[in-house]
């Protein structure tokens, strides 16, 4: 597949020279557009209950191994969950069901929604559990409290999602704990002495978390440099997209527009209220950096990849009338989504392309109608091929079954307040954090729709239209 995307999309529009004029205009535009509300049709469906996102809100989003790194997990998703309720003020009694999206779960906490949930004082009555799924974890956590809602089995559901890079589980070789499992069930001296006697130095090797695909053996990293050498994205599109990414959050967080972003007391330290990995540069300072995957041909560089982060978000999700029964004005309705799996080793990350025209149709909108476009950004590289995969009729046709392509989002309505290249990308939590921005966009831009698509490792992804709510 490479060969052939090469050797047929490096003509794509989206040219080096394009994309600095997209991040230009973004940059010189203000970034709350205040676009003329539109009349269009409402999404709600006849005989369906109309479900709400009433707020959401989130920790700030550190750098692994700074603020947070004598914390655990649980502290995180506690305080999302204690800063939602604060936000919110929603009785914790009255809270039916908890999820939360987790990827790297630490042992001790394997259940974290449940053991955030008591420490932030829900009741013991409230179950929750928790689910993963790469990258889009808290996307599926509050899909399947759509789900609950809409199933009538729940009128009130927390979502959210959780993320700490900073201590991750380093475990025994296979060896070692086979043996120490041994040890455990020996019944005499001799056959503990025995098995003692049977340790060797390479059985104390640790292992680390896998960082590569199961099913590849291939890190994210070398997948996002083969994608973008295959779809033609040169360097300087990569470092022109996240240089861009960070001038738009340093806008955005200067000018208080992360209002989702709530204060934390570290314990022993100060308070945290605001995201540490928003770092403008320049385009000199980028192109110093060196290749960080394939060496020394790459294009993909820390600099243009999300980091590893630490942090928590949560979100408030109820049917319409139980919010309005309680008195609150909802932000956004939770509309059409779709999750879409497709090849884990050339398509990894090309979920937004997949998932984007899928979930237009089941919303019966097209590209022109959304106002709005949040898309996870794991790599500069991943995003522009994404655009360029969704702008080619060749590829719609030869690897998605469609007979033309679905298009690419105008930029002046992408991501304007940063992404997760600036503001940081906690596996399990990101996914909450795209769902709130867009409902805030929303309502600064005065615009009706907005759709949020992200990649996740397996080859997975996901999409979701939200629809504002009337003011």
């Amino acid at each position: 597949m490479a060969s052939m995307l090469l050797t047929s999309l490096r003509s794509s529009p989206l040219t080096s020279v394009q994309t600095a004029q997209f991040a230009a205009r973004s940059l010189s535009t203000s970034v709350h557009l205040q676009a003329q509300a539109k009349s269009k049709k409402t999404l709600a469906k006849p005989g369906m209950k109309n479900i709400v996102l009433v707020d959401g809100v989130r920790t700030p989003f550190l750098l692994s191994g700074t603020t947070y790194a004598d914390l655990m997990p649980h502290d995180l998703a506690r305080a999302a969950l204690q800063g939602l309720l604060n936000r919110t003020g929603i009785p914790k009694e009255a809270v039916d069901y908890i999820v939360y999206g987790e990827v790297i779960q630490e042992v001790k906490t394997s259940n974290v929604a449940r053991e955030a949930a008591l420490g932030a004082g829900f009741s013991d009555k409230t179950p929750a559990h928790t689910v993963t799924m790469a990258c889009i974890s808290s996307n599926q956590a509050m899909t399947t409290g759509v789900g609950m809602i809409a199933a009538g089995q729940c009128d009130t559901v927390v979502a959210g999602g959780v993320e700490f890079m900073s201590d991750v589980p380093i475990r025994h070789s296979r060896k070692m704990r086979k043996t120490m499992l041994s040890l455990n069930k020996a019944k005499t001296l001799g056959a503990r002495l025995s098995l003692l006697g049977s340790i060797r130095l390479a059985h104390l090797a640790p292992e680390l978390p896998a960082v590569a695909e199961f099913s590849t053996a291939e890190t994210m990293g070398h997948s996002a440099d083969r994608l973008a050498a295959a779809f033609g994205v040169t360097r300087l599109e990569q470092d022109e997209f996240a240089l861009r990414s960070h001038m738009l959050a340093k806008k955005a967080q200067d000018s208080g527009l992360l209002s989702d972003v709530i204060s934390f007391k570290v314990p022993g330290k100060d308070i945290v209220s605001k995201d540490n990995g928003i770092r403008p540069s320049s385009m000199e300072q980028l192109a110093k950096l060196k290749p960080a995957f394939i060496k020394p041909h790459g294009t993909v560089t820390a600099a243009n990849s999300s980091f590893l982060t630490d942090g928590a978000s949560a979100v408030l999700i109820m049917s319409e009338e139980k919010a309005l029964a309680m008195g609150y004005k909802p932000k956004a309705y939770l509309r059409d989504f779709v999750y879409v799996s497709q090849d884990p080793k050339d398509q990894l990350l090309l979920g937004p392309t997949y998932s984007t025209p899928k979930v237009l149709e089941r919303s019966g909108l097209t590209l022109n109608d959304i106002d709005v476009f949040e898309f996870h950004e794991a790599f500069a590289g991943q995003i522009m091929a994404n655009l360029k995969a969704m702008d080619s009729d060749w590829f719609a046709q030869t690897y998605m079954g469609r007979k033309s392509k679905v298009g690419v989002p105008p930029m002046e309505k992408f991501n304007t307040w940063g992404g997760s290249l600036s503001l940081g990308h906690p596996f399990g939590a990101t996914g909450c954090r795209l769902v709130t921005t867009v409902a805030h966009r929303l309502l600064k831009e005065g615009g009706q729709y907005g759709l949020v698509a992200a990649c996740a490792a397996g080859g997975q992804g996901h999409a979701m239209v939200i629809e504002a709510y009337p003011q």
